[in-house]
């Protein structure tokens, strides 16, 4: 090992030098990782806010069709909710109403997306936090952020539309997140009843059909299409899963491709390592006649100079480590506002990525310089001056 007590040495000896290629290649590991950090942190909460409704098909009108405010537009008929329930088989098929309309609390006035459904099939689709699902034509449920934003709470009374009819809130919704279903958070929920009386409608606006099994949702999505688009496109038929799908791996791309800039970093601090290393090889030209003079071989040589690389490397990529996981921290916290995301291990693990990218950079790095110490002739190197 007294070839790595060599390396050690003429680190301490170019300490300022030393010390400038380490902090080159910590703030290319802290990119590298805290941007990794970042990313998966980022496809994380996506996909934990989406997969509520990853296993929805979702059957539109194919003209557009459904309204708020009590538009007679034309909508999917009791018929072809019979068709899609026979094709959906023993999945859960929720047939709904959805528009928005104005809403008067107490003083306040605003507007929010309306949802009419059976009081049957909201138990399917959504979870209450407080107080009881719809129950009669005369109450309502509230989305969390409506209720936050007007302090509705169970027992507050909301006027719906003109006519400001009051109902009662009997029940708060849970946060449920993005959807491409239905977006309860800022809405109310009515009974089926109450929407098709109060708007005059007497068609569906959409129909969720909930598959039990994902992997047959490919299978129901067919068969609805086999039965409703049999001669011509009636109504549209979206699977949730593949946007789903699309969604993560777009947001994974994204993160793949701030990592890749964290890394310019990386080998900028590369070159660094490079240029103290041919320094140091051009200062030592003497020193590695000596050494070679006295009976060391090249692959000897060579590997004195790796060490140093290595040595340098290491140091760097720890502290950058460290530090990653700090400034992962900050840019979650930032972004985010949620760090429950940092502790798992796919985003954890970008640290050991940037740390091992940060090693591997300084022995390339070092290769070169090594090489051509180990192959310095040693008549010549002694008489370098």
């Amino acid at each position: 090992m007294i070839f790595f007590e060599f390396a050690r040495r003429n680190i301490r000896l170019n300490l300022l030098r030393s010390l400038l290629a380490v902090i080159g290649i910590v703030i290319g590991v802290v990119a590298i990782s805290s941007m990794g950090i970042l990313g998966n942190s980022l496809v994380l909460s996506i996909s934990d806010s989406l997969t509520t409704v990853g296993d929805t098909i979702v059957v539109t009108l194919h003209t557009g069709g459904g309204g708020p405010t009590g538009t007679s537009s034309k909508g999917i008929t009791d018929r072809q909710v019979t068709d899609i329930q026979r094709a959906a088989g023993s999945n859960v098929v929720i047939p709904l109403y959805a528009g928005g309309d104005r809403i008067v609390i107490g003083s306040e006035v605003g507007a929010a997306a309306i949802y009419g459904m059976s009081p049957s099939d909201i138990p399917e689709l959504l979870d209450v936090e407080n107080g009881v699902y719809v129950r009669g034509s005369t109450t309502a449920m509230a989305g969390s952020q409506l209720a936050d934003e007007y302090d509705l709470m169970v027992g507050s009374r909301v006027g719906v539309g003109d006519e400001e009819q009051k109902l009662r809130v009997i029940g708060i919704l849970k946060e449920r997140g993005i959807g491409f279903d239905i977006n309860p958070d800022y809405a109310l929920i009515v009974s089926d009843t109450f929407y098709r009386d109060f708007y005059d409608v007497d068609e569906w606006d959409q129909v969720i059909v909930k598959v039990r099994d994902l992997d047959q949702i490919d299978t129901v999505k067919a068969a609805i299409e086999e039965q409703l688009n049999r001669r011509e496109q009636v109504v549209n038929v979206l699977d949730t899963r593949a946007i789903l799908e699309t969604l993560i791996d777009t947001f994974n791309r994204i993160s793949t491709f701030t990592v890749a800039i964290g890394g310019i970093s990386l080998v900028v601090a590369g070159v660094s390592i490079f240029n103290v290393m041919m320094m140091s090889v051009t200062e030592r030209t003497r020193e590695i006649g000596v050494i070679r003079s006295i009976g060391a071989r090249q692959g000897e040589v060579l590997r004195m100079f790796i060490y140093e690389s290595f040595i340098l490397g290491f140091i760097g990529s720890t502290i950058g480590g460290v530090l990653s996981f700090v400034g992962g921290y900050l840019a979650v916290i930032v972004m985010l506002e949620d760090t429950s995301y940092l502790f798992v291990p796919s985003s954890l693990v970008y640290i050991l990525y940037g740390m091992g990218f940060g090693i591997g950079t300084s022995i390339l790095s070092g290769f070169y310089p090594a090489w051509k110490a180990s192959h310095l002739n040693p008549i010549e190197a002694l008489r370098h001056e």
